[in-house]
C-alpha cells in the first residue's frame, strides 16, 4: 500500500500544512471551542493541553474493529486529555484527569517507528484532536526516517472542519464516533455544544476524504471510513437519527461499529438516566434500526 501522504511529504505539502497547523496553537481553534488560547505561551483552554503532546500509553491493540486490528495489531498512541466531559468516560484517568506523560515530537515519531517495526497494520491516534500540529510535526520526522504505515484517526466526532481539512490526504481511515442526536443531551453529558451539527458536518467531510472503504487482501482496512455508535440507556445516543444520516448522507455501505459495552463509569451515577448497564431489548431495538436502513456492514462490540 501506498499512502498519499508520502506523495505530500515529497511535494513539501505536508511540512506546509505542518506549519500551517502549528500557527493555530498561538490563538487555539483546533476543535469546535475555538477558545483561542495562546497553547506557545503555556496558555489552556476547554482541553487541558499544553504546547507539548502527552501521550498515555501506546501498544500493539488487537481488540479494535477486525479491518483495524487484523491479524497483526493495530498500533494505538492513547493521547491524554479530550476536548468532551463526558460523564459516562471508561477512559476518564486519560480523558478527564489527564494520565499521561508529556512527549516531543521526536518522542511521537519514535513510537510509530517502534509500532512499525513490531509489524503492526497502521498508527491508530486516540482522542488526537487537541494534539493535531504536534503529530503533524511527529509524522514528518518518522517519514524521512522510514515510516510508512496508514494512519487511523480515531477521534470523537467532536472535530472542525479547519483542522480536518488539514489533514486531507495524510489521513488514511477515520474512526469517528457519532454520539448524539440530540442537543441538550450532548450538552448535559458532554458538555458538547451543538454537538450533532458539528459532528454531521465532520463526518461528512470525513466521507468526502476517505470514502467508505477499500480492504487489501489480508482484510484490512487501507483506507475508508468507519462509524463507532455507543449505545446510551433510554435511547440516549439517537441511533435512529444516526441511522437515518449514514443512509442518506453517506452511503449504505459505510460500515457500522455498535458498541455495547457501556457501564456506569466515571460520574454516571450521578445522572439518574446513566446508573444502569443496557438492557438486552435495548440492543435488539438498535439492530432492527440498523436493519430498516439497511445498514448492515460493520460489527457488534458487545460486553452486557
Amino acid at each position: 500500500m501506498f499512502s498519499t501522504y508520502l506523495e505530500l511529504w515529497a511535494a513539501g505539502e505536508l511540512q506546509e500544512r505542518t506549519q500551517r497547523a502549528a500557527h493555530i496553537l498561538k490563538s487555539c481553534s483546533l476543535c469546535p471551542r475555538r477558545c483561542g488560547v495562546d497553547r506557545t505561551r503555556g496558555e489552556r483552554g476547554f482541553c487541558r493541553s499544553g504546547m507539548l503532546p502527552m501521550v498515555s500509553s501506546y501498544n500493539v491493540h488487537p481488540g479494535e474493529e477486525p479491518p483495524i486490528s487484523g491479524t497483526r495489531g493495530s498500533g494505538t498512541i492513547f493521547l491524554t486529555h479530550c476536548n468532551l466531559r463526558c460523564v459516562f468516560c471508561q477512559n476518564y484517568p486519560i480523558s478527564q484527569l489527564g494520565v499521561g506523560r508529556e512527549k516531543s515530537a521526536e518522542g511521537l515519531a519514535q513510537m510509530m517507528l517502534d509500532l512499525q517495526k513490531r509489524g503492526c497494520h497502521n498508527i491508530n491516534w486516540v482522542t488526537p484532536t487537541h494534539f493535531v500540529p504536534q503529530i503533524l510535526e511527529a509524522i514528518c520526522l518518522a517519514i524521512a526516517r522510514g515510516f510508512r504505515l496508514p494512519f487511523v484517526y480515531n477521534t470523537n466526532g467532536y472535530d472542525s472542519l479547519e483542522t480536518l481539512r488539514l489533514l486531507d490526504g495524510i489521513v488514511d481511515i477515520y474512526l469517528p464516533d457519532m454520539k448524539y442526536a440530540d442537543e441538550d443531551t450532548a450538552r448535559a453529558y458532554s458538555q458538547a455544544p451543538s454537538y450533532p451539527e458539528v459532528n454531521a458536518a465532520a463526518v461528512q467531510e470525513m466521507y468526502r476524504q476517505v470514502g467508505e472503504g477499500r480492504y487489501g487482501q489480508d482484510g484490512t482496512m487501507e483506507r475508508g471510513l468507519i462509524i463507532r455508535h455507543l449505545l446510551l440507556p433510554h435511547g440516549l445516543a439517537g441511533t435512529e437519527n444516526m441511522a437515518r444520516f449514514v443512509a442518506r448522507n453517506l452511503s449504505r455501505q459505510c460500515p457500522i461499529s455498535l458498541m455495547t459495552q457501556f457501564f456506569p463509569a466515571y460520574r454516571a451515577k450521578d445522572f439518574p438516566k446513566l446508573r444502569r448497564r443496557l438492557h438486552r431489548w435495548e440492543l435488539e431495538e438498535a439492530l432492527e434500526i440498523l436493519g430498516r436502513y439497511r445498514l448492515q456492514r460493520g460489527w457488534m462490540q458487545e460486553q452486557m
